[in-house]
C-alpha cells in the first residue's frame, strides 16, 4: 500500500537526527525581526548560499571566537560547554 504524504514526511523527519554523515541535524524553528530576515536574505544572495549556511557560518564563527578566548578546563570552559538546557524565563505554574 502506498504511503500518504504525512507518513513520508514523518519518516523523513525521523531520519534527520542521523543525517549529515552521522552527526545528525536538529530542527530550528524561530521567528526573527523583518529587518534581520531581510539582512539574512541579502547575505545569502551576496555569498550565493542558502540562508541556512549563513546562519551556520555565523554561529560557528561566534562559537569559535568565544571558545578560543576561554582557558581550557577552567570554570568558564565548563560553564560554556555545559550541556544542561538553559532555564526558561517563563514562570512555572504552582
Amino acid at each position: 500500500m502506498a504511503k500518504t504524504a504525512a507518513q513520508r514526511q514523518a519518516q523523513y523527519r525521523a531520519r534527520r537526527p542521523f543525517a549529515d554523515s552521522g552527526e545528525g541535524e536538529r530542527r530550528l524553528n524561530l521567528w526573527i525581526g523583518t529587518r534581520l530576515d531581510l539582512a539574512l536574505t541579502r547575505l545569502a544572495r551576496h555569498y550565493c548560499v542558502p540562508k541556512r549556511e549563513i546562519v551556520e557560518r555565523l554561529i560557528a564563527a561566534e562559537d569559535e571566537r568565544i571558545a578560543n578566548d576561554i582557558v581550557l578546563d577552567s570554570p568558564e570552559w565548563e560553564a560554556y560547554f555545559r550541556t544542561a538546557p538553559l532555564r526558561s524565563n517563563a514562570t512555572e505554574p504552582g
